[in-house]
């Protein structure tokens, strides 16, 4: 009996837009193959097999919207009628994700072209920017400054694009930024399959980050939650939040990678 990977299969049935979307199905335990969860995309199962998705589907263009939705969860932040700016749009899963959180607007900047969402793109309150390396953006490229920035790029440290971020945001803003452990350390610390795998490494990074954000840029990190879901390879990711020019006697978020959950309340609460 012919088989094929599950995720080329849901794509192939028009089960999902993309093997992305497949995979994202997949990994949040919505796929059933004749009738029993099946949460691994390689899983190679016959072409004659009974698949169902059960549950909501994934509501973006691209699994980055369900890890956005996660953190702005953890976070509590409300982008409701904030401007905002994405940095590495990509296929527009963090625009999404804003939009149907109530951003008013959305400046979608990456460095590809023709990659973001037809959806969103014809979107009014999208502006796309593409072939844009934000790493070298100014605040003169952008018609105004923004309440927010949120960051998921890859194969550059978020070192070279928080000075960027930083740059045009109005005061009192926000960063919300996606680290990649595997793009911070360096490639003699990535293992097997580009996964970095030490717990310590981690706490490292995250700290070199939070680290440069205060010290370098006069930011106030406010807080580390992981991701909900892994990276493509399976890499745990997580975002910490930045506050430019924060109100006094506003409060971290406990810093604590392994329980994310737990929080300390501010005066503040975004």
């Amino acid at each position: 009996m012919k088989r094929e990977r599950l995720d080329k299969v849901l794509v192939a049935r028009g089960l999902a837009e993309s093997r992305e979307k497949a995979q994202a199905l997949i990994m949040a335990g919505e796929v059933f193959v004749e009738g029993r969860r099946v949460d691994k995309a390689g899983t190679r199962v016959p072409l004659t097999a009974r698949i169902e998705i059960r549950g909501r589907g994934l509501p973006y263009v691209s699994r980055g919207g369900l890890k956005l939705e996660g953190a702005l969860k953890a976070f509590g932040l409300s982008v409701t009628d904030l401007v905002c700016a994405d940095f590495g749009a990509s296929t527009g899963g963090f625009t999404d994700c804003l939009l149907q959180h109530g951003a008013a607007r959305v400046y979608a900047l990456d460095v590809g072209r023709g990659q973001l969402h037809e959806r969103l793109r014809r979107d009014p309150r999208v502006v796309a920017r593409e072939g844009v390396n934000v790493r070298y953006l100014k605040p003169e490229d952008l018609p105004e400054k923004v309440d927010l920035v949120t960051i998921d790029v890859s194969f550059i440290s978020l070192k070279k694009v928080l000075p960027a971020a930083r740059e045009i945001l109005k005061p009192g803003g926000w960063i919300l930024a996606l680290i990649k452990p595997q793009f911070e350390v360096g490639p003699r610390e990535v293992g097997r399959g580009g996964v970095v795998r030490d717990p310590a490494k981690h706490r490292r990074v995250i700290e070199e980050i939070r680290r440069f954000g205060e010290e370098e840029l006069g930011l106030r990190a406010l807080g580390v939650a992981e991701s909900p879901l892994p990276g493509p390879a399976g890499n745990r990711e997580f975002f910490i939040l930045f506050r430019k020019s924060p109100l006094q006697g506003e409060q971290r978020l406990l810093f604590c990678p392994e329980k994310p959950e737990e929080e300390v309340g501010g005066e503040d609460r975004v």
